[in-house]
């Protein structure tokens, strides 16, 4: 993508409602407007709220959102070019169950009150190699995420990662989080026994399982409950 054409979509971005950016000192821990009040404030209803952490394009966020019209998504990521590709369906279509927040994740506890999240998706997220801490599956992450989490939330994870998928897992075990479901292979040895809505739900792909998916890799999944 051409610089003009990136800085045109930032612009673009910008100018969204239905994309947040918060500021410097929000994102620090300042005085989030939003948060506690998605419902009141963003939404306009009382209906469950699923974030989608790293994001890329939104196309989870954006496909639930088609589906469940009775809940509430929100896409996160620091890439507002990416962005940009979910947020303005959501601009075309007119859904209003849809947000974005431009930002990154390691501020996410401080866009969000108390309880005031159902379900988290990690779709997709970078497996930081060399830096276990860093993975959004890691226990100074699931920290932050007990801060708005409902009690009993939902976590999902989809991946190409063996490192990930396995250091998840053993973080699941370390911490005795609840694993609901778990796969080596999506789409081989578990898929057909799922109901015909769980199967729709796993069958949204992003760009960048699309991509993995045909250089040969094997997609991972897991559902877990933290305790």
């Amino acid at each position: 993508m051409g610089a003009k054409k990136k800085l045109q979509r930032f612009a673009d971005v910008s100018s969204m409602p239905h994309v947040i950016e918060p500021t410097y000192d929000q994102a620090m821990g300042g005085d989030f407007p939003l948060k506690g009040n998605w419902n009141k404030d963003f939404f306009k209803n009382d209906d469950p709220i699923v974030i989608e952490l790293g994001c890329g394009k939104g196309e989870y966020a954006v496909q639930l959102g088609k589906k469940y019209p009775d809940k509430n998504f929100i896409g996160v990521d620091i890439k507002g070019a990416r962005i940009w590709y979910g947020a303005s369906e959501v601009r075309e279509t007119g859904m209003k169950n849809v947000g974005f927040i431009r930002s990154r994740i390691e501020y996410i506890a401080n866009f969000f009150g108390k309880d005031e999240v159902d379900e988290i998706w990690l779709t997709f997220s970078d497996p930081q190699p060399k830096k276990a801490r860093k993975r959004l599956s890691s226990r100074r992450f699931i920290e932050e995420y007990l801060k708005f989490l409902k009690p009993g939330g939902i976590v999902h994870l989809k991946t190409d990662s063996d490192l990930l998928f396995e250091s998840t897992l053993e973080e699941i075990e370390e911490h005795s989080y609840t694993c609901i479901t778990k796969t080596w292979d999506l789409y081989g040895e578990l898929f057909d026994s799922l109901d015909s809505e769980t199967q729709e739900i796993l069958n949204i792909k992003t760009y960048y399982e699309e991509l993995f998916s045909s250089k040969g890799y094997s997609i991972k999944y897991c559902k877990f409950k933290i305790n």
